[in-house]
């Protein structure tokens, strides 16, 4: 039996499973020995265990950590929201790893019940209010950029693995994953690494920039306009000095650098300004203290960080759930990869949610904005055609 075959009866046998992009293709973890469904009590044990040699490939956690917990890590409370009740983060430990390439074949027998109808969470008119309401906090100092999250939601009975291999056939984006378990299933294809950990070494890659392809639209092309754009140009920099700042503090002094500069990275239906930044770990630095320092991702909340968590959750009525929190994996000898948890479907209950978010600055337009969290949706939106 081939790879491809044995995904497909991993899938119809609806045991639990992950998929994981990696460099050379996609690893595939299965046959899982333990579920560590996270709460505020718990997840300092789970990020506080000892260190072991990673001896095997399986040797690790796989999983999430949602919004919610990432802001209870550092102090932060959720007060009134509206809630689905879904976990706020699960861990896996895999006996199973299997390689696959980037190019997943699958036959979808089972039919995708969708209404195809997307309700958002925040219409035009509201989504102005909130902007304005943000510019004025901009403008008095209390934050220098922030984030808007919308949702789309619709009915929906899908087959997850039809809809990945679908999305990585048409965008293909380095920190996809899927994860299928029973009560549910989340679909990405996010694009941003947050954490990349092997020994005393650690990088991480913000993405803040985004401009929509066309015709007229080519890479190089997208590098000027990046380069031209006030807008995005402070919001880059914004975001990289923050996250810059987040690594020092676990970093030895003199280590973080710089190591690729406002580059720029094509997806389906956008171009990203992107940053690649490195490190080095201090000693007795712990797993708990990496993960308070980097998440939640400042690109994807806006800065500084804790007063703009505190406005953000303020103002939002619903609770993200996944949406900018990380998924990745902790090895048993303490390397980390996390990406940040955008451009994904959270399929639970029969409701898919897809969460997307623009950068607002003292230069931003709020049509504009608006306009850019549609882009950022529709690839996945497209999906359910």
């Amino acid at each position: 039996m081939n790879k491809q075959d044995l995904l497909t009866d991993i899938h119809k046998s609806e045991k639990p499973y992950i998929i994981y992009k990696s460099q050379n293709g996609f690893d595939l973890y299965t046959n899982f020995s333990k579920k560590i469904i996270l709460n505020q009590q718990n997840v300092y044990q789970f990020l506080n265990q000892k260190k072991k040699k990673f001896l095997k490939q399986t040797d690790l956690f796989v999983g999430f950590f949602g919004y919610e917990l990432l802001n209870n890590l550092i102090g932060i409370k959720l007060k009134n929201q509206k809630k689905i009740n879904f976990p706020k983060g699960i861990f896996y430990k895999p006996e199973k790893k299997i390689s696959l390439s980037n190019v997943l074949k699958y036959r979808n027998n089972r039919i995708n019940k969708s209404k195809n109808i997307f309700k958002i969470n925040i219409n035009r008119k509201s989504y102005s209010k909130i902007f304005d309401k943000f510019k004025k906090k901009i403008k008095s100092g209390e934050t220098y950029q922030i984030k808007i999250c919308t949702k789309y939601k619709t009915y929906s009975k899908i087959d997850p693995l039809d809809f990945f291999c679908r999305l990585s056939e048409t965008n293909l984006a380095p920190e996809a994953f899927l994860i299928r378990d029973s009560n549910y299933s989340i679909i990405s294809c996010s694009p941003e690494n947050l954490i990349t950990k092997k020994g005393s070494l650690i990088s991480t890659k913000p993405i803040a920039g985004t401009v929509k392809k066309n015709k007229n639209m080519n890479k190089n092309k997208a590098l000027k306009y990046f380069r031209k754009n006030i807008k995005e140009t402070k919001e880059h920099n914004m975001i990289v000095d923050m996250e810059r700042n987040d690594l020092s503090r676990i970093c030895q002094v003199g280590s973080v650098k710089l190591s690729r500069a406002k580059i720029v990275e094509e997806y389906k239906d956008l171009f990203h300004y992107v940053t690649l930044i490195n490190g080095r770990v201090k000693k007795n630095i712990s797993n708990l203290d990496i993960i308070k320092a980097m998440m939640p991702g400042g690109s994807v909340i806006g800065c500084p960080k804790i007063s703009t968590l505190n406005l953000l959750n303020n103002q939002e009525k619903e609770n993200r759930n996944i949406y900018t929190g990380s998924f990745g994996y902790i090895k048993f000898n303490g390397d980390m990869r996390f990406n940040i948890i955008i451009r994904s479907i959270l399929n639970f209950k029969d409701i898919s949610e897809i969460s997307v978010a623009s950068g607002v600055v003292v230069d931003s337009n709020a049509k504009n904005e608006f306009n850019e969290n549609y882009i950022k949706a529709k690839a996945l939106i497209d999906l359910f055609k």
